[in-house]
């Protein structure tokens, strides 16, 4: 009886580990039939629609209207969170209606958001005019910072720098 109180247990922090960054009550709430791809196309369209979205920040400021937040859209993975991968659909801005601290919801920060297309905001990107859909923030989940790989040119374990000095062998 221990054994499989013990395995409950188990199974049950396991299954709390891999909880999903955003609630179950607004993910039955989220269009899944819709894509990034065709908001971009024309956010007009999708108006009113719940989309859940995967990014990095690439910028956030605080405005009469609350915090808006420019965001560079990624794949995500099982749990939300956005892939390390060089791919997007492009970019788009999340307004949340309230006061988020942009110190915090900050530049290179991987995040999730939930929430109702508004439609869309033509901005200067460089020297264009960049059409971003906007969102409306329900959600909003911030994904810890990863820790950053070493890459050794060689294994540390067994390098030695003096290896290769000729004086250092006696023959």
């Amino acid at each position: 009886m221990r054994r499989i109180y013990c395995l409950l247990v188990f199974l049950l922090l396991i299954s709390l580990g891999c909880a999903p960054a955003i609630s179950k009550q607004l993910r039955r709430e989220v269009s899944r039939n819709i894509t990034f791809k065709e908001v971009i196309k024309d956010p007009e369209i999708y108006k009113g629609k719940v989309v859940l979205l995967s990014g990095v920040i690439l910028g956030s400021k605080n405005t009469k209207e609350g915090t808006l937040i420019e965001m560079l859209q990624k794949p995500a993975d099982i749990e939300g969170r956005p892939k390390a991968v060089d791919e997007s659909d492009g970019r788009f801005l999340a307004l949340y209606d309230g006061y988020l601290d942009v110190a915090i919801y900050s530049r290179g920060r991987e995040a999730v958001v939930a929430g109702e297309v508004r439609g869309k905001r033509i901005l200067p990107l460089g020297e264009i005019d960049y059409t971003y859909p906007l969102i409306s923030i329900k959600e909003i989940h911030l994904f810890k910072v990863r820790k950053e790989e070493r890459i050794y040119p060689y294994p540390h374990w067994w390098y030695s720098p003096w290896w290769h000095y000729p004086y250092w062998y006696p023959w």
